[in-house]
């Protein structure tokens, strides 16, 4: 195993003394290309090109010396430190960091970025990258070849979003460019990359604000929220208990995109984004979707709002994560479970349409479950009954291969994804 383990963080500034101190005693260097081109790094060294760093890790622990890595940026932040430190490798390493490349963009940028969401696109989880996109305000996007600012773009279709791309940070070739995200696609970009992307609503804490990202206390406290703070008039399947249940049962969640087919008044599709998903709010209804832009500009939530009608108007929608379908027939649930999301929620007035509906989805492989679900509202001046509903509630999640339930879409990596340092 190496006696010493110095990962260095380079942002294209002349290294620090305690950078060159750990090279200069360095018996093998680990680095891409362009690391192992600087002047400071000893030709006596073993020189290690870094590709994987799990292999480089092998290599530095059966070594016998002082191994020094070069990454770029913060090595701490989405960077080689944590594989370097997995227990597998048994590696205690030093760490001499630089200036990640968010902070360098945001400040190319000239802005603050306590308030940003901080994502890493890859192919394999660009889909929930640009999710996070559509959620909030300001996403710091750290890309890759094959999820960089042209694929974004194109995935945040009929959403406006303004993209700072900064490309080649620290070098002697750095760029930064504004663009509207539907332009994105028109250009080349040179890698690496990162891509601040800005939209919606906005509204700062008077005092800056007490947590990095967006704030947990934001809105007011709790879910399923009563009638009156979406104006009143919900429909049947939009009261509290129900909505309550729905939320509970889908569990929509960072990274995720909701379909809400029949958002009604917006209650669910408001409190869906207030989980941080993004949501897709679908009505035939104009009035119907014009009452849900209200409710998420008074929440101050983003999500985005679709005239049409089921199931003709979901062809062409992003796929889904979660589902629910506030008001359709066996056919609309029949649509959507088409289009495989992990779990689909939705109710019936009557046990015969409750049947009907799960075997619709039975038949497409989800396990059902359905409850029926009984409120009594009480007036408590006089604990007198004011209002009574009674709803079927379904709910189906996708069964895996192995016949499990599904605990996430196919393109969720389930193993740990290692990056350069940013």
């Amino acid at each position: 195993m190496a006696d010493r383990v110095t990962v260095i963080g380079w942002d294209g500034s002349p290294l620090t003394a305690a950078a060159r101190s750990a090279l200069g005693a360095a018996t093998l260097v680990a680095g891409a290309a362009h690391h192992l081109a600087l002047p400071e790094i000893p030709p006596s060294a073993e020189h290690v090109r870094l590709g994987s760093v799990a292999l480089a890790a092998r290599r530095i622990a059966g070594h016998r010396g002082t191994a020094v890595v070069l990454a770029d940026g913060d090595p701490g932040f989405f960077g080689v430190v944590r594989t370097l430190r997995a227990p597998e490798f048994g590696l205690e390493v030093e760490v001499v960091p630089g200036v990640s490349a968010v902070a360098a963009a945001f400040a190319r940028a000239g802005m603050p970025w306590d308030d940003a969401q901080v994502v890493v696109a890859h192919p394999r989880t660009l889909r929930r990258a640009v999710n996070v996109c559509r959620a909030h305000h300001k996403v710091a996007v750290l890309t890759a070849p094959g999820a960089g600012p042209a694929e974004l773009g194109l995935l945040l279709e009929g959403v406006h979003r303004t993209f700072v791309i900064c490309e080649e940070l620290g070098t002697d070739r750095d760029r930064v460019t504004v663009v509207t995200s539907d332009k994105a696609a028109d250009h080349t970009w040179r890698d690496p990359n990162v891509v601040i992307v800005m939209g919606g609503p906005v509204a700062p804490a008077e005092d800056g604000g007490w947590i990095a990202g967006r704030d947990p206390a934001a809105g007011p406290r709790g879910w399923a929220l009563p009638a009156e703070v979406y104006g009143g008039g919900l429909g049947e399947g939009e009261t509290e208990v129900v909505r309550a249940a729905q939320l509970a049962r889908l569990g929509p969640r960072t990274g995720d995109l909701v379909w809400d087919i029949g958002c009604g008044s917006g209650a669910f599709a408001t409190e869906a984004a207030r989980c941080g998903a993004a949501v897709i709010a679908v009505d035939h209804d104009a009035d119907a979707c014009g009452r849900t832009s209200l409710a998420a500009r008074r929440h101050g939530v983003q999500l985005q709002v679709v005239h049409g009608t089921a199931p003709h108007v979901l062809e062409n929608l992003p796929e889904p994560d979660v589902v629910r379908v506030g008001c359709g027939s066996a056919a609309v649930v029949s649509a959507v479970a088409d289009r495989r999301p992990e779990r689909i929620v939705t109710h019936a007035a009557t046990r015969d349409a409750a049947e009907l509906i799960g075997r619709s989805l039975s038949e497409h492989g989800y396990d059902v479950g359905c409850a029926l679900l009984q409120s009594v509202e009480l007036d408590t001046r006089a604990w007198t009954e004011k209002e009574r509903s009674v709803a079927f509630l379904l709910t189906g999640q996708l069964q895996r291969r192995d016949g499990r339930g599904a605990e996430g879409r196919p393109d969720v990596p389930r193993d740990p994804v290692v990056r350069p340092a940013r």
